[in-house]
């Protein structure tokens, strides 16, 4: 089961980001999101492969909203964490914790 709640960065951070939105979670703001907190560049394809890897493994949901003239009449597509995906991240907190934790303080307090 742990080897199915493991997560590499950029999926944590896609999962975290798309948690921060909650309910508002579709490409462009998710990007965005991503590009204001943590000032790193996001690429469209590298976004939207793994979106639909994290769905794939059950991570990420998505929904289909409405269509707009802005858009050229197609919808945007919502993103939303499921249970899985919220086990995930709770197990991916966890362990990074437990490895915080068992630092020594000698190497904490560098500065």
């Amino acid at each position: 089961m742990r080897k199915q709640l493991q997560l590499g960065e950029f999926e944590e951070i896609i999962l975290l980001t798309v948690g921060i939105l909650d309910g508002n979670a579709y490409g462009v703001s998710i990007r965005d999101e991503i590009e204001n907190r943590l000032g790193r560049q996001v690429s469209v394809g590298a976004l939207q492969t793994t979106l639909r890897r994290l769905e794939k493994k059950g991570f990420l949901g998505s929904q289909h909203g409405e269509s707009s003239e802005s858009r050229r009449g197609r919808p945007k597509l919502f993103f939303s964490l499921t249970p899985l995906g919220k086990r995930s991240l709770e197990y991916v907190r966890g362990t990074r914790n437990d490895l915080w934790n068992a630092l020594p303080q000698s190497i904490v307090n560098l500065s």
